[in-house]
């Protein structure tokens, strides 16, 4: 489980990003980057980490099912996932 203010660090990202996401992109295409400069670093897309939805782990993250490989793995095995089976061949 990670720390529970670095989960909350990345909620506070996500939220700045979605605030700000459309004077973003309007400065952006009219090229005025001095105001671009002047608004919060974290309001930026780049920033932004992937963590899993279910313990915040960082890494060994899966895009399609936002969650990490170990959570991933241990709710396959038990039939958490729809669809998902343990391959045999």
């Amino acid at each position: 489980m990670a720390r529970k203010s670095l989960i909350a660090r990345e909620v506070k990202r996500q939220k700045l990003v979605d605030k700000y996401a459309k004077l973003r992109k309007q400065l952006k295409e009219e090229g005025r980057w001095d105001e671009l400069d002047k608004l919060p670093k974290n309001s930026s897309a780049v920033r932004l980490h992937n963590r899993c939805q279910l313990t915040g782990r960082p890494k060994g993250y899966m895009r399609k099912f936002k969650i990490n490989r170990v959570t991933f793995r241990k709710m396959a095995n038990e039939g958490l996932i729809p669809g998902v089976t343990k391959a045999s061949w």
